[in-house]
């Protein structure tokens, strides 16, 4: 039985009671009446007293049973739904409300259900709220340290211009990471703020991509890395500055994740109607059970990679995916490489 019919069901067995009462009334009234009038030979005055008698004795009866009806159906309800309430107000999400079988309470029963429901989902974003907090306390805390540690060698008076450089050069490493980290966070607060997309228009996607390739040029050579680039016109109805996010932090995981030697490809094709843009990689690949949780935030499944990233760009990608209503896979094997695909 769903909400709305268990609620009619209520309605109609109160219709019925209420009738049902009036009917024993009516029922106990009438031989009462003519006890009366037997027993006072007919005398008006005794039957009225008797009469009024009988109807406040039935009618105090009718009250008692409303006010234990009221207390089971209402107050108590009430009661409950007061307190649970109060105790979501003071930040306790534990408040579960207990919905008792024997009485269908129609409306309450819902409030009470869905207030179950937001209090279940409220404790869960409380929780992903205090993992959020420690885990970017710590992602924060490691660049914070080498700053604080680089810059006491910094002041000592004879260091020599070859170690001045590396300490120098330190800083702005840890500098970059914290601004990444950052500047990843507030994407990610904005996309997850933002109800409505805008700054629609329509894009080439080969054109960004082809874009994007240039200014990775240097790091690839550098590194050693074969590039193949099979690029096809796709054009499609999106956010520009969100698919660069996107094309970014896969083609950049790509060069992260693959040595000197290695190969990565990148394909942008239209099929039945979708773009659909693959980077794959033959860089160190992963395990099943790291690629069922890359897209989290701040999982790093290959640690010997932490200090060239933050554990968000992988989620800020998922995000943006899902906001643009598209679709992200991977397809990876330990010491074999990755693939990500990109639908939308």
């Amino acid at each position: 039985m769903n909400r709305r019919s268990g609620k009619n069901f209520s309605t109609v067995w109160r219709y019925v009671v209420f009738f049902v009462i009036i009917a024993a009334i009516i029922t106990l009234a009438v031989p009462v009446y003519d006890y009366a009038r037997q027993r006072s030979g007919g005398d008006k005055g005794v039957m009225s007293v008797v009469m009024l008698l009988v109807i406040l004795f039935l009618a105090g009866l009718v009250v008692l049973v409303d006010v234990i009806r009221r207390k089971l159906t209402d107050e108590k309800p009430l009661e409950q739904i007061r307190q649970a309430t109060e105790s979501i107000a003071r930040g306790d999400f534990s408040v579960r409300l207990y919905m008792d079988s024997r009485f269908n309470l129609g409306g309450y029963d819902e409030i009470m259900q869905n207030l179950n429901i937001m209090a279940q989902e409220l404790s869960k974003s409380e929780i992903l709220k205090s993992d959020f907090i420690a885990n970017v306390s710590h992602e924060l805390k490691t660049p914070l340290a080498i700053i604080q540690s680089y810059c006491q060698l910094l002041q000592e008076k004879n260091l020599a211009e070859e170690e001045r450089i590396k300490y120098a050069q330190a800083l702005i490493q840890a500098s970059k990471k914290l601004t990444a980290l950052i500047t990843n966070i507030l994407k990610l607060n904005k996309l997850e703020n933002q109800q409505i997309l805008t700054d629609l228009e329509n894009i080439k996607i080969n054109s960004q991509l082809e874009e994007l390739i240039v200014n990775y040029i240097e790091v690839i050579e550098e590194k050693g890395i074969e590039l193949e680039v099979d690029l096809q016109e796709v054009t499609v109805n999106s956010v520009a500055g969100y698919l660069e996010i996107v094309w970014s932090n896969l083609l950049s995981n790509a060069i992260k994740f693959t040595d000197s030697g290695g190969k990565i490809k990148v394909s942008a094709k239209q099929i039945d109607g979708k773009a659909v843009v693959s980077v794959s990689d033959s860089g160190v690949g992963m395990t099943p059970e790291t690629g069922n949780r890359i897209f989290e935030k701040f999982y790093q499944g290959d640690t010997s990679h932490t200090q060239e990233g933050n554990g968000l760009g992988l989620a800020l990608v998922k995000k943006v995916i899902d906001k643009l209503g598209g679709s992200i896979s991977v397809s990876s094997e330990l010491g074999k490489g990755s693939t990500f695909t990109v639908t939308i």
